[in-house]
């Protein structure tokens, strides 16, 4: 990679970073420091229970946001060229997660309610579609580290999929149970490790074919 390519790679890598930094801080943001009536131990508790939906809001959020994170770096990680293809794509991705706090603090504040919990689960799909589409944008030739396989694409490929099955699962679950809705969400991790090993199989299924 020329100095200048890595120099392109590099401010792109650094303004997704800032970008999931500062969507990550902005979550606990929207959790209110809360004020009781009165000072007693019974108002103070009856406070904070309140809050016990912004809570579990900004864990889950943190965790979908971290998630992509994650992906992200390890993405770019298997770059060994400045691809100009990926800036669109990746800027799309970043409003989507941009967005996250306001529609985290939106069904947190409404937790039982169909619409903010179809607004979550809306901005999640779309983030998770963001997601696949820029992966699969930028994890081919000839910008691909040299020792990148197929399998590696297809398995980081596959994995992008948990995030907006998860997403449409949680929206499809609001119909009936608005609330309990987002427990799917928790189980993505378990998605991931899911999606990442059925291609394991299926390779090790085509390398014994291939034997045979």
């Amino acid at each position: 990679m020329s100095h200048a390519q890595e120099q392109q790679l590099e401010r792109l890598t650094f303004f997704s970073d800032a970008v999931f930094a500062i969507a990550i801080t902005l979550l606990v943001i929207e959790i209110h420091v809360p004020h009781p009536a009165d000072a007693s131990d019974g108002a103070w508790a009856h406070a904070l229970l309140e809050l016990v939906p912004h809570f579990i809001g900004f864990v889950l959020s943190f965790f979908v946001v971290g998630a992509l994170w994650v992906a992200h770096h390890r993405v770019f990680g298997l770059l060994r060229r400045y691809d100009p293809g990926i800036v669109w794509p990746n800027l799309l991705l970043l409003m989507s997660v941009a967005f996250m706090p306001f529609s985290s603090a939106l069904m947190s504040t409404h937790p039982a309610e169909r619409v903010p919990e179809w607004f979550y689960a809306g901005n999640l799909l779309v983030a998770g579609l963001l997601q696949h589409l820029l992966i699969r944008r930028a994890l081919r030739a000839p910008f691909l580290r040299e020792d990148v396989g197929p399998d590696v694409v297809a398995m980081t490929l596959r994995r992008t999929l948990a995030l907006p099955l998860m997403a449409l699962i949680a929206g499809l679950l609001a119909i009936r149970w608005p609330g309990p809705s987002n427990l799917p969400l928790m189980l993505m991790p378990l998605a991931v490790r899911m999606f990442a090993r059925g291609r394991k199989r299926a390779a090790e299924g085509a390398a014994l074919d291939n034997a045979g």
